[in-house]
Formats: structure tokens, C-alpha cells, sequence
């Protein structure tokens, strides 16, 4: 079994989706479920866990749709609830109860503060997603780790997977201090880690296997076969070779591994995790 942990779908509109860039201009139409069952098939892929793309309840409403409908391969949501917000408990209390929403994300990469992560509102939200088995996904740029590395020590019991490897600056083939700061945040055991988004870090006309495996071993090393998972990132992952290439990429680094360690990390790891149905 093969579960790719970190995919997006969406109806596109400029006003929601700025984020987009002009050299990104091929993911300015629709990503729907049956353009995600088609690419999963392509990849041998079993199942997938669908990330919200927006800061809007509405996308968790929809995700949580798509992930309900017959056939649906989407076996887990991560959504977005305003967690800083004063309606926030009310919020979590009524959307626990979705069997499919698994975990919440905030774009926090998109903050100016560098330390958003560090803001009380914010904090007394995620403090409150452990009573409900939810877990957190930690989407940050390499330069926003010195303040994750403050934030994950506020919740030791808190599940949280840190998004892309944390987003080390590939173009540039800069490792330090990310390598560093991702070995620290590595020894909190409630810290997991997605080998996703590495692809569009680099030069997404120009990158090489050879180019990504450095960074692709460190995180191996921080995090080892236990606590990393497979992600896409799919569809932003079209615009820098594709599902397949990135696929492919990511067998060549693990084939060294146990069956054992495989296994876990194509699709045991990603379950135990967001308590997937199997």
C-alpha cells in the first residue's frame, strides 16, 4: 500500500489563489477529485491525505465532502479553523465530530511576523487539538524554525508534521542553518516530518536527483524511516517535472531501506499518524 500524505484540490479563481505565481501559471485552472484519482492510479497510489490550500472553513467543508464521496480515494482531510480566533472552541467542538477531518493547518510561511508561531491566541488554539486527536501541520520557511523549535516545546504531547522539509532554500544550495535547526526539531518525538514540496524548492526547470539527495539524506537521518512520510504536493508538484518524476526521485532514495522501513514509510507511517482508516 501506497498513501501520498500531502495533496491539494481546487476550483480556481484569482481572488483565492494569489499565491499563485505567474511562473506557476499552468496551476490557474481547476484540481479536481477525478484529475486526483486518475494521477493516484497513474502512480500506484492507494489513498491520500487532502491539505487545505486556503485560510477559509468553506475549503474544509468542501474537502470534507469530496473525502465522503463513493469512491473517494481521500482518506484523510487536514483543514483550516481560524485557531487564533476567540470562536475557535466552538469551531473544533462542532468539526471533531467529522470522521475524515484529521488534523488543521495554518499557512504560516505566509506571516510577516517570523514569529507568528509564537502568538498566545494561536497557542491556546493548537493546545486545544490533542483532547480531539488532531494534528497539526507545521507549513514554514527554513528561516521560521528557530521560532518552531519554541513552538513544538510548548506542546510536547501535540502531534505535528513539519510541511516540505521545512522549505530549505535548495535554488541557492544553502543547508545551514536548516539542516541544524531540522536535527534539533528532530529530537522532539512528537515531531514527524513529509519528504514533500522539495521539488519546487529548488529550480523547477533546471533541479536534478543529484541536486535534491543531500537534503533528502539529512531529513532521513533527522527523522529516519519512523516519523517521515510520502507527500506529492500535487498539483503544485506539475510545475517542476511532475507526480512521476518526484515519485521516482523519492523510491531511488529508499530502496536502500528495510522492507519493514519501506512500508512504513509509503504508507504505515502516514496512518499511524492521522489515524487513517486502512
Amino acid at each position: 500500500m501506497r498513501i501520498d500524505s500531502h495533496h491539494h484540490l481546487w476550483r480556481y479563481n484569482a481572488s483565492d489563489y494569489g499565491w499563485i505565481s505567474d511562473d506557476q501559471a499552468s496551476l490557474r485552472r481547476d484540481f479536481l477529485l477525478e484529475d486526483l484519482k486518475t494521477v493516484l492510479r497513474e502512480n500506484r497510489i492507494d489513498g491520500s491525505v487532502a491539505i487545505q490550500a486556503r485560510q477559509t472553513i468553506t475549503e474544509t467543508d468542501w474537502l470534507l465532502a469530496l473525502a465522503n464521496e463513493p469512491d473517494s480515494p481521500i482518506r484523510g482531510v487536514v483543514g483550516f479553523l481560524p485557531l487564533a480566533a476567540p470562536e475557535f472552541p466552538a469551531l473544533l467542538e462542532r468539526y471533531a465530530g467529522h470522521r475524515k477531518l484529521k488534523g488543521l493547518r495554518h499557512v504560516v510561511q505566509d506571516e510577516p511576523d517570523d514569529r507568528f508561531l509564537l502568538r498566545d491566541d494561536f497557542n491556546r488554539g493548537v493546545a486545544q487539538l490533542a483532547a480531539y486527536h488532531l494534528t497539526y501541520d507545521l507549513l514554514i520557511f527554513e528561516r521560521q524554525l528557530p521560532a518552531a523549535l519554541e513552538f513544538v516545546d510548548r506542546h510536547p504531547d501535540q502531534p505535528l508534521v513539519v510541511d516540505h522539509i521545512a522549505k530549505p532554500r535548495i535554488r541557492d544550495g544553502v543547508r545551514e542553518p536548516w539542516a541544524r535547526n531540522l536535527r534539533e526539531l528532530a529530537r522532539r518525538p512528537n515531531v514527524w516530518c513529509k519528504l514533500s514540496g522539495v521539488v519546487t524548492e529548488a529550480d523547477p526547470r533546471s533541479w536534478t536527483p543529484e541536486q535534491l539527495r543531500p537534503y533528502l539524506e539529512t531529513v532521513l537521518a533527522c527523522f529516519g524511516a519512523e516519523r517521515l512520510m510520502f507527500g506529492s504536493d500535487w498539483p503544485v508538484v506539475t510545475v517542476a517535472g511532475g507526480y512521476a518524476r518526484w515519485r521516482e526521485v523519492v523510491e531511488a532514495l529508499v530502496q536502500e531501506l528495510s522492507p519493514t522501513e519501506q512500508a512504513a514509510f509509503w504508507s504505515g507511517n502516514a496512518i499511524r499518524f492521522y489515524q487513517l482508516e486502512r
